[in-house]
């Protein structure tokens, strides 16, 4: 049985036509990233929006942290995808999104925060915090690190410093594992560490100044009165915590200017 193509070349061959080389799509539509991928975090982050006037601003406010200093590093996706637990459909919320970058700026993951829709808290699900991308050795990033870097867990607690430190570049680790494994910018010269007041804490904070010693890096651990931060920011205000603050800051980073003066 003859088919069409060959009818179709055999007339082109007749009628001395040249060949025709097959057109391609245009503008096809991109591969679909793998889940969790790198690729998947930065597609996310670039479908999401600045934060102001977004429930993420509602958010942070409501854990004292306003406003955000350096907020780039923040994104408000109105529906990201959240998988539930217990293997049910996927649902849509409206989440925070935070830019996991390494030391070159390079985007490597997105760490996930969903809301209450009016931003009054977190979303009512089992696990609202979720990472995904290359995260190990990287974070979410305030400010541009130098000589100086002040490096905890949580976004929130990292926050809770910059409202007090505007000036201080700050790295937001995302857990206690990863912030042991941070990579250290060469031109460090003092690495401030915020410790949360738990065994994971302390493991990470033992990990990492051993790794910035070998390093000559010199350390200094912030402590917290509470659990973390945020905590002591939310129980005792802004002036309070700068108060708390100041002593445990070497003399040459206040007297640049890291230290604001008092709100009150």
């Amino acid at each position: 049985m003859t088919s069409f193509g060959d009818v179709a070349e055999e007339a082109r061959r007749f009628l001395s036509l040249p060949q025709v080389a097959p057109v391609a799509a245009i503008n096809p539509a991109p591969a679909r990233a793998a889940t969790g991928s790198p690729e998947a975090a930065r597609r996310l982050i670039a479908m999401a929006q600045p934060i102001r006037g977004t429930p993420v601003e509602t958010y942070l406010a409501g854990r004292c942290i306003l406003p955000v200093h350096d907020a780039g590093a923040l994104r408000y996706h109105p529906r990201c995808y959240y998988q539930p637990d217990d293997g049910t459909p996927a649902v849509r919320r409206p989440a925070m999104i935070g830019s996991v970058t390494d030391l070159r700026g390079r985007i490597t993951g997105a760490h996930r925060t969903w809301l209450a829709p009016d931003g009054s808290g977190k979303a009512a699900v089992t696990t609202p915090r979720r990472a995904m991308g290359n995260l190990l050795g990287h974070a979410v990033r305030f400010g541009a690190a130098e000589d100086v870097l002040v490096v905890g867990e949580g976004i929130e607690t990292m926050l809770s410093l910059r409202a007090v430190l505007p000036e201080m570049p700050m790295a937001a680790a995302l857990s206690a594992g990863h912030m042991g494994a941070l990579e250290i910018p060469r031109t460090l010269r003092r690495l401030y560490i915020a410790r949360d007041a738990d065994a994971a804490g302390d493991k990470a904070v033992a990990a990492l100044t051993a790794r910035a010693v070998a390093a000559g890096i010199v350390v200094l651990v912030l402590s917290p009165q509470g659990g973390d931060f945020n905590d002591d920011l939310q129980a005792t205000g802004l002036d309070a915590l700068r108060a708390a603050l100041r002593p445990q800051l070497a003399p040459k980073d206040v007297e640049r200017g890291f230290q604001i003066t008092s709100t009150a």
